[in-house]
């Protein structure tokens, strides 16, 4: 259920989430407007998300349960992603330099995956929707 390639196609309060996390405008302008391929491939409890866009690709690698370093463009941040059930994944996140909380919570349906993206400082989540398209 979980492993494939799905296509973004919308997003909410994308805009207010980036700035409350401190992403400058034209970042969030140019991040709001991409439509990243995101493809998850699983392993056993190996796991691999790896998202590609017109500005650039990111993978990570990882156990289900261990903690790994997300290397993003203004910081680092110490990670664990959880499998809740078979149809929901949990990261849980600390940014390094500042301490402050954030996570996402992927759900999945046979066509779509939805991303909602929280952070401490953050008044309402973001939502990213994906459709499945392999």
């Amino acid at each position: 259920m979980i492993a494939g390639k799905y296509q973004h196609y919308k997003n909410e309060d994308i805009d207010d989430y980036f700035s409350a996390v401190g992403v400058p405008y034209m970042g969030r302008k140019m991040m709001s407007m991409s439509s990243p391929m995101m493809e998850i491939s699983v392993d056993g409890d190996q796991m691999t998300i790896k998202n590609v866009s017109l500005m650039r690709t990111v993978e990570n690698k990882f156990k289900l349960g261990e903690e790994y370093i997300e290397n993003m463009p203004n910081a680092k941040i110490r990670s664990v992603t959880t499998k809740v059930d078979d149809k929901k994944i949990e990261t849980k996140s600390v940014v390094e330099d500042t301490g402050a909380a954030c996570g996402r919570l992927y759900e999945f349906t046979d066509d779509e995956c939805v991303i909602t993206l929280t952070h401490e400082k953050a008044a309402t989540p973001a939502k990213r929707y994906f459709r499945r398209v392999k």
